[in-house]
Parts: structure tokens; C-alpha cells; sequence
């Protein structure tokens, strides 16, 4: 008897038909991966199970009973709990207490007893492996810690069916394999996990089985040992991705943008040697902490270099400040898109215009047609699916969100373009767009620095590839290099 079992859920809201008859179902002891696209009806599903929302048509039963109506407290209640991929925990809470929201019912004569509630909690974090004081302030805590105080406290509730999105996001490898660690011990105590995922070597690495979804519609559901990764690509966006790295399709130039021993003490950089051609694009490689993100944060003035020499086109430049550095023509997309790369509460068309304001507006006259006109082109050529360029940003799909940062850096008509981890939290079908975009910029004769902690991503699209290690280059290697040789590299095992 499955722990959770929906028939033909059906949601619409308004004239869009987000679910279509999606049946799922989730076993005890079990780990079940969903897939879809960006759009293809997973949050609303997962709302659904949760209770926000309440399905058109269908049914839901939680332990073979049927549920007529499931609402947020009855889901909890029920052993129903998620987690996000950012922990919807109190910062200035300590863990203890955070725990404790979850499992006290509240009551204004209630004594609160503080040591039983230290005792429980370290009680449910060594359940979970988790070696975390229950009096640290959650703010404090590394978002891996974060994750297991949300795991934590869900057990503590009594959480049969646990919901994970995205939960290896902001996760260094290491960090990875202990949540990895904790799913598969809660698994063999028999809850049921529903795992959400863009990545698909963490489907296999952790899946028993995997269900996709697309336009709202379950496609299928499958064994993972019975599927590989080209048919869960195919039933994702019901066509072959075979040109998901597209080869490259210009000459590089001379060198545009030249680093001789850069350092930087602030970001801990050092004899950093690089060059940096039109019509390429370069891969920088590395472990998490190797210095990747500080180098792009340097060329972009956010933490000047204080030691060695930049180059453009021959000519030595000084970069101190962003602006600076837009004006000797290097644009800059940032890792976190949500916290520096869109302005979600704006609209698009002012999201994409933001880097050429000077130029849109001068004198400070404020033309909104101009604005709407340059930012509906750049939404055309990047086919930015959108209700309007006068939509908010928040209303896009991560991939959609993604190229409305390019195309903010795009407008500017920069030579130089530093992408950091262009494509992480996409899904597919946009991972494959966005690199047909990079593609095509470089054959256009732009020089571009791609930061990617996708292994396959840095060898598949790169044509030269530089690994860093420890603050400095520690190898450079052709495009197409093999994966051991990256991180043989990376992790300072190469042989001379």
C-alpha cells in the first residue's frame, strides 16, 4: 500500500490548465525523483500535496485512506513535510528553538522548559547525523546545517513523506553526500521521499524511481535501474537534446582580455595568469573555494586587484569599480540570478534595460517606450517566454530569469562576457538554449569566461579550459579534456 497516492489531478488557474490528470505515487522506504522542465506543473503538484492548493478534480490517499480535503495543518498533521531549497527557518531562533515551533502547540500559560527542549532537539539531530549545537543561532549555520535542522524537525513531527526541492543547490560535493547520507537512513526506517531535481546524475546517484511530468501531464513513471539519462531528456522535453554543448563555431582571435599575476589579498587570489580571446570560450574550473567566483569579482571591480596586471587589447587598464569596468566593456552575470542577477519585484523590460540607463535616459528624461522597444528585442533574440516585457520578473521561470540576466548584459554591448554558473537550476530544455546562446555570442566575437561547476558543462562547451586551485591557476587544457584530467587538476593530483 503506497504511503501517498494521487489520481488524475487535475488544476487550473484561470484559462491555464497547470495539472492535467497527473497520477503519482509514493512508496514507504522509497525515494522519488520528479522531473520536469521549469513550467511543467512540479510546484503546483508539490502545492497540492501540501495543501495550498486544492486540486479541480482527483483524489489524494495518504496510507490508502482518501483525503476529501487537504489543507496545510492537516497535510502536517497527516506526516506531510518540505523542504526548500532555502530553509524556511527563524534566524534569530536558535536551533532548539526552531525545532521546538514545529512540535509545541502554542499556548499563552504554557511554561516553556528549555532543557527538555535542548534534549529533544540534539535528540532529532542525531537522528539525522547532524552535528550541530542546539543552541546555535540559525544564522550561524551553513545552509547544509540548515537542511538537516529542516530534516530534523519534520522527523520530529512525525513526517512519513518528505519533500525535497532543489535541496543540493548552494551544496559543495562533500555536503552532498552526507545529505545523500541521511535520505538513504531515513529511507531503510521506511519514509517515502519525493525528490526534485534539475540535475540528473543526482537522480541516478539517489533515485529508486523517477516520474517526469511535462505541460502538466505525467509522461511516465520508470525504475531507475530500467531508464538512462538521453530517454529522461527525451520524455522531459519531448524531443532529442543531442546539441545540449553545441560545438563551436568561430576562430579565436588574439588575446582581448590579458591577466599577468594578478593577485588580490581581499579575495585571496594570487599570480593569477590568463588570456582571455574573442570568439571562445574559456571554462574555469575548480572545487568550491578554489577562487573561481573571486576572479570573475575582480575583472568586474566588485574587489579591485591590488598586485599583477589586467590587459584590454594590449593596454594596460585599471579596474576599481563595476562601473569601470562596464565602460572598458566587461559585463558580469553572478551566480546567485534571485539575489544580484534579477530584480524580481521589477518588470522585465526594466530588468533587461538596467546597464544602459545613461544611454536610455539621458539627462534623466524617462522614455518608457524606448525602454519597452530595446527590452522586447532583446526578449525576441533570447526568446524570453513572458506574458509582456511589462511582467514581473518573479512571474518568469528559472531559465526565462536567467536570460533576462544575459540580456541585461547584453544590451550594454560588452566585448567581455563572465557567466557564473550560467545554468545552474535549469532545467534541460533551457540548460540547451542557454548554451546555444553562448555559442552564439562567441562566434560573434565575444570573449567569454564561463565559471561552471558542472563537470560535463565545463568540458562539453569550453575550448580551452583553465582549473583553478587554492587562489591561482593551476592548469590549463584544450577544450574536450577528460574529466580525470580536470580534476586531477583541480584537486592538485596532476602529474608533470
Amino acid at each position: 500500500m503506497p504511503l501517498l497516492e494521487l489520481r488524475n489531478i487535475a488544476k487550473s488557474f484561470g484559462m491555464v490548465r497547470a495539472l492535467r490528470g497527473v497520477s503519482f505515487d509514493l512508496q514507504a522506504g522509497e525515494i522519488h525523483a520528479l522531473l520536469g522542465e521549469n513550467g511543467a506543473g512540479k510546484s503546483t503538484l508539490i502545492k497540492v500535496i501540501t495543501g495550498a492548493h486544492q486540486p479541480d478534480t482527483g483524489t489524494i490517499q495518504i496510507e490508502g485512506k482518501t483525503v476529501e480535503r487537504l489543507t496545510p495543518a492537516s497535510a502536517h498533521a497527516r506526516g506531510i513535510a518540505a523542504i526548500y531549497q532555502q530553509p524556511a527557518l527563524f534566524p534569530d531562533l536558535s536551533v532548539a528553538e526552531n525545532i521546538a515551533l514545529a512540535l509545541e502547540k502554542p499556548s499563552p500559560m504554557k511554561r516553556v522548559r528549555w532543557r527538555q527542549r535542548r534534549v529533544q532537539a540534539a535528540e532529532l539531530l542525531k537522528r539525522v547525523g547532524a552535528e550541530i549545537d542546539p543552541d546555535a543561532e540559525v544564522r550561524n549555520l551553513s545552509m547544509p546545517e540548515q537542511q538537516l535542522v529542516e530534516i530534523a524537525r519534520a522527523l520530529g513531527t512525525g513526517a512519513r513523506i518528505l519533500i525535497l526541492d532543489e535541496p543540493t543547490a548552494s551544496l559543495t560535493k562533500k555536503e552532498v553526500e552526507l545529505l545523500y547520507a541521511v535520505l538513504r537512513g531515513l529511507r531503510a526506517k521506511g519514509v517515502g521521499a519525493i525528490y526534485i531535481s534539475h540535475r540528473l546524475e543526482e537522480i541516478f546517484s539517489i533515485a529508486d524511481r523517477v516520474t517526469v511530468l511535462r505541460d502538466g501531464e505525467s509522461i511516465g513513471t520508470n525504475r531507475i535501474d530500467d531508464i538512462h539519462e538521453a530517454q529522461l531528456i527525451r520524455m522531459m522535453v519531448g524531443r532529442e537534446v543531442s546539441t545540449i554543448y553545441p560545438p563551436s563555431e568561430s576562430e579565436p582571435g588574439k588575446p582581448l582580455l590579458t591577466l599577468h599575476k594578478v593577485g588580490c589579498s581581499a579575495s585571496e587570489l594570487r599570480d593569477v595568469s590568463l588570456e582571455i580571446r574573442p570568439g571562445e570560450v574559456l571554462g574555469l574550473a575548480g572545487l568550491v573555494g578554489a577562487g573561481r567566483t573571486e576572479l570573475a569579482r575582480v575583472l568586474f571591480g566588485i574587489t579591485p586587484a591590488n598586485s599583477g596586471e589586467i590587459m584590454l587589447s594590449g593596454k594596460a587598464v585599471s579596474i576599481r569599480s563595476p562601473r569601470e569596468a562596464i565602460d572598458h566593456g566587461i559585463a558580469y552575470v553572478p551566480e546567485d540570478r534571485r539575489r544580484h542577477g534579477v530584480i524580481l519585484e521589477m518588470a522585465v523590460a526594466a530588468n533587461i534595460t538596467l546597464s544602459i540607463h545613461r544611454e536610455l535616459f539621458p539627462a534623466g528624461w524617462l522614455r518608457f517606450k524606448a525602454e519597452r522597444e530595446v527590452a522586447q528585442k532583446y526578449a525576441d533574440d533570447l526568446s524570453i517566454k513572458t506574458a509582456g516585457v511589462g511582467a514581473l520578473a518573479a512571474a518568469l521561470s528559472g531559465g526565462n530569469q536567467q536570460k533576462v540576466a544575459l540580456a541585461r548584459w547584453l544590451a550594454a554591448r560588452p566585448k567581455v562576457l563572465l557567466l557564473d554558473e550560467p545554468t545552474q537550476g535549469v532545467d534541460v530544455g533551457a540548460k540547451a538554449e542557454i548554451h546555444k546562446l553562448i555559442r552564439r555570442l562567441a562566434a560573434q566575437g565575444m570573449a567569454v569566461l564561463m565559471i561552471s561547476s558542472d563537470l560535463p558543462e565545463i568540458i562539453g562547451m569550453s575550448d580551452r579550459i583553465a582549473v583553478m586551485r587554492a587562489g591561482t591557476i593551476s592548469a590549463m587544457l584544450p577544450g574536450k579534456s577528460d574529466a580525470h584530467a580536470v580534476m586531477a587538476a583541480a584537486l592538485g593530483t596532476a602529474r608533470n
